[in-house]
């Protein structure tokens, strides 16, 4: 039996080693993600493919914490500005996109680092999360009701039921994901089986060296205030009133980022409890990203550069070997 095991492990090292490279970057906001992907770049002949849902979007720059105009000139940049903020994007779509955008690179014998926050994005990358092609057609009544529902009135609701035929697709989707909530509900009541029960088997597409980024927990809550209030000074609130005008079916319109400034926009509520309220909904989306990236990642090696800035050391010597 342990000659067996060893033999599946060589093998099983083998074809990992036969699939491209990449580096992929993840963690909340507010950890270092852009600066680190910059440094790895320049150091190892690197381009860099965003793994963030929302910065596809052109004009929406402050909101999504996008690498600035000086950043992306230090290092290509990829998957970023692509898309108007009135169209729809999906999973699949980014899929598409970054494979072609890894192939580029690797052609050009270049390193890829995919950088992010959409962990689902990731994973479908990846090859941990293969998107299920169903060929189910869905009620454009019953996607626009329930789209509403949760928009008006919050995703406990949706949740809620998702959670009584399929647990698992409930607590696999990250909050703000309203257009997956609703894709998994109705495929699960309308095929009769759980949507997660759907997808294709998972095999690695890449040979990939996952690092996560995070620090303390205050230390990270009082870095989220602070980019917040800097985002207010740089021109979001500008950003969240084009967001605003956008159909409620709008992808964008459902960013954590944008919503919480609402209702300032309308009058309904003071710019500072806008502002606490955004705050609020942006450290409890990074609480729950980090459980979540916790649960679907066991190959993610973590680091504090924050409060540790001499762990860079650590990674480019682990990358040194990888690469």
């Amino acid at each position: 039996m342990k000659n067996k095991i060893i033999i599946e492990y060589e093998v099983d090292m083998l074809e990992k080693n036969e699939l491209p490279k990449i580096i992929v970057i993840l963690g909340p906001t507010a950890v270092g993600k852009t600066a680190l992907s910059l440094e790895l770049a320049q150091k190892y002949n690197g381009e860099i493919i965003s793994g963030d849902s929302m910065q596809i979007y052109r004009g929406l720059s402050v909101g999504t914490a996008k690498a600035t105009s000086a950043e992306q000139s230090i290092a290509p940049h990829h998957l970023i500005d692509i898309a108007d903020p009135t169209e729809t994007f999906s999973a699949a779509k980014f899929v598409t996109l970054a494979q072609t955008a890894i192939k580029e690179i690797t052609a050009k014998n270049k390193l890829p680092i995919i950088v992010g926050g959409t962990g689902f994005y990731i994973q479908a990358l990846l090859g941990d999360r293969p998107l299920a092609n169903l060929d189910i057609d869905l009620p454009e009544a019953e996607v626009a009701t329930w789209t509403k529902k949760v928009q008006q009135e919050g995703e406990s609701g949706i949740r809620a039921v998702l959670a009584t035929v399929d647990p698992v697709s409930e607590a696999r989707i990250l909050p703000g994901q309203i257009r997956r909530l609703v894709r998994a509900l109705l495929i699960s009541q309308h095929s009769g089986q759980a949507f997660s029960a759907l997808q294709p088997v998972a095999k690695r597409q890449y040979n990939a060296f996952i690092i996560g980024l995070n620090t303390g927990r205050q230390k990270l809550y009082d870095r989220i205030n602070q980019r917040v209030d800097l985002m207010l000074e740089n021109g979001l609130l500008a950003e969240a009133q084009l967001v605003e005008k956008l159909p409620a079916s709008s992808t964008a319109k459902m960013a954590i980022g944008y919503k919480e400034l609402f209702p300032y926009l309308r009058g309904e509520s003071s710019l500072a409890q806008a502002s606490e309220q955004l705050k609020l909904a942006s450290r409890r989306y990074a609480k729950r990203q980090l459980t979540w990236f916790n649960n679907q990642f066991t190959d993610i090696h973590w680091y504090d550069l924050v409060e540790h800035p001499s762990e860079l050391d650590q990674i480019i010597d682990e990358l040194a070997r990888f690469v």
